[in-house]
């Protein structure tokens, strides 16, 4: 029977017919959403739909693929890394007991675990699918880089510690609070800079999120100058701070910061690969707070520069001055840390050693007493194990 003759006029359509319709509907719908949802991310200035849902599903030490960068060079020829292996503990101390170093491996989600003793590779560890020359997200590491940078700046004239943030940015001014801060300030997370230290993956359109999402971080920065508190009375942890100092040293410099960290560190540490460090859109501002991206034993060279005092083969590559500043706690604690110049230690008086710390479980630790430096890179939770882990590297150092 011919499908018009099934039905009355005016009856109920066929079912293909209504399902026809219903689908027509849905992908009207979905265009709809897909088309606000783009014009959104165009009007806020961020990465568009597609993207952000490839960032949210990439491991974190591999978003900074997702990305525009600028290069590091590395040197013709690297410093070499002599071997002197020992085996890894058996076993190490885990919330009040001990575990097998293998499960701590691989209960914080371990990607790379390089251990230098006396300057020499004593261990070295990966997961599949990641080697020596495989770079990774740094994440907040990339503020301790940012130290190392800024402390050389001042050995050379081009920045103090007492600078007031709008004389090298004058056109951040506001005529208030935020006038009164200093690269001290910006240094230690005392500035009152508001942008909340936001890295909710469900909304991450404010605070730090939306920082890390900009592809105008001049524009955000001059968006988000409202104060928490007066400059220098309180201690927060804003990654906003690391962002206005390297743009400060940008300012003071004349260079960016892939070009000041290749030609004084990269180069002089003898790093065995070029890093990159990311940008807000390409060609633009790196992003200072967070995104270095380089291998395990590049890092570890910097921890030796360290550990030797800013020397790398008899040269003075940052500032001894400037490793005591670091390797000193401020007097005001940070969440419980000690804290220093972008530095983290155990406690607020413990100097014996400290680290650069990222979210998800980036470390490169410093011991200069024992002469111990150790790299870990992790896809661990965010801001997770943090005590644990630095204790684990204080019994390995202490071997």
């Amino acid at each position: 029977m011919n499908s018009r003759n099934r039905f009355p006029a005016g009856g109920a359509p066929a079912p293909a017919s209504r399902q026809r319709r219903l689908a027509w509907r849905l992908l009207v719908g979905v265009a709809a959403l897909a088309a606000v949802a783009y014009a959104a991310t165009t009007v806020m200035d961020i990465p568009p739909p597609y993207r952000l849902y490839q960032l949210e599903v990439a491991e974190p030490s591999r978003r900074g693929e997702l990305f525009p960068v600028r290069e590091v060079a590395a040197p013709a020829v690297p410093w070499a890394l002599p071997a002197q292996p020992e085996p890894p503990p058996a076993t190490v101390p885990w919330k009040g007991g001990q575990i097998a170093f293998d499960r701590f491996l691989e209960l914080t989600h371990t990607n790379a675990f390089v251990i230098l003793r006396d300057g020499k590779l004593a261990y070295e560890w990966y997961r599949p699918g990641v080697d020596a020359r495989t770079p990774m997200s740094s994440w907040s590491m990339s503020k301790s880089l940012v130290s190392l940078l800024v402390g050389q700046a001042i050995a050379r004239g081009k920045l103090r510690e007492s600078d007031r943030l709008v004389d090298l940015l004058p056109e951040l001014k506001t005529g208030g609070d935020y006038d009164k801060v200093t690269v001290r300030d910006l240094l230690d997370m005392r500035s009152g800079v508001f942008v909340a230290e936001n890295y909710r993956p469900y909304w991450p359109f404010t605070g730090a999120a939306r920082m890390y999402l900009t592809r105008d971080l001049p524009g955000f920065i001059a968006r988000n100058r409202e104060m928490e508190f007066t400059p220098g009375s309180a201690t927060a942890y804003r990654s906003v701070d690391t962002q206005l100092l390297g743009m400060a040293l940008t300012r003071a410099t004349g260079s960016n910061l892939a070009d000041l960290l290749a030609r004084d560190i990269w180069q002089p540490i003898g790093a065995e690969r070029p890093a990159s460090w990311n940008l807000d859109r390409a060609g633009g501002t790196e992003k200072a707070f967070c995104c270095v991206n380089a291998t395990a034993r590049d890092f570890a060279r910097v921890g030796q520069m360290l550990a030797d005092q800013g020397y790398v083969a008899g040269r003075q590559v940052v500032p001894g001055a400037w490793v005591a500043r670091i390797a000193a706690p401020v007097t005001t604690p940070l969440d419980g840390w000690g804290y220093s110049a972008q530095w983290w230690h155990r406690g607020p008086d413990d100097g014996e050693d400290y680290s650069a710390m990222g979210i998800y479980g980036q470390y490169t630790y410093v011991h200069p007493g024992r002469r111990v430096v150790i790299v870990k890179l992790s896809d661990h939770g965010a801001e997770q194990d943090e005590r644990g882990t630095y204790d684990v590297f204080r019994a390995i150092a202490r071997r």
